[in-house]
């Protein structure tokens, strides 16, 4: 209410804690417990050299290359794109979840690896299905380099 004074608050203890008289001292009668060391376990690395990594991001890019090329004959030889383009959509977007989640897997790079081909997917997948693209070009065009590049 106006005019009245304000006073600081104290609490009332009702006994249910007891309250401490004094300043809090620590003892050291057993000292704090040592901050844990990694283990590390023999045979596993916690990185990958790069041959290793370079075959599972290619185990990746030749599946995803094969997926691409279904796709693209699928689109190319299908009346109505409408599915074929719904099938894209859906492989990208499985492509994109699965190399999340798979990132989000700790101190396994194989994983991690896998997470990198599986992130760059789709750019294989395109360049499969420029392959297949390619080939069904150079059928209606005469001057073709290795019957699938164009100039």
């Amino acid at each position: 209410m106006p005019g009245e004074t304000t006073e600081p608050f104290t609490p009332a203890f009702t006994g249910a804690q007891p309250a401490l008289d004094g300043p809090l001292v620590l003892t050291e009668e057993t000292p704090p417990p040592a901050p844990a060391q990694p283990v590390e376990v023999l045979g596993a690395y916690p990185y990958l050299k790069r041959w290793t990594f370079a075959l599972v991001v290619a185990g990746v890019w030749i599946v995803s290359a094969a997926v691409g090329v279904g796709l693209y004959y699928w689109w190319f030889h299908s009346l109505d794109k409408t599915l074929a383009v719904f099938g894209v959509l859906l492989y990208l977007v499985v492509c994109t979840v699965a190399s999340l989640i798979t990132a989000m897997v700790q101190n396994k790079p194989l994983v991690s690896a896998a997470a990198i081909g599986l992130m760059s997917a789709p750019l294989a997948a395109m360049a499969g299905a420029a392959v297949l693209h390619g080939v069904y070009f150079c059928d209606r065009v005469g001057r073709c380099l290795a019957g699938v590049l164009p100039y």
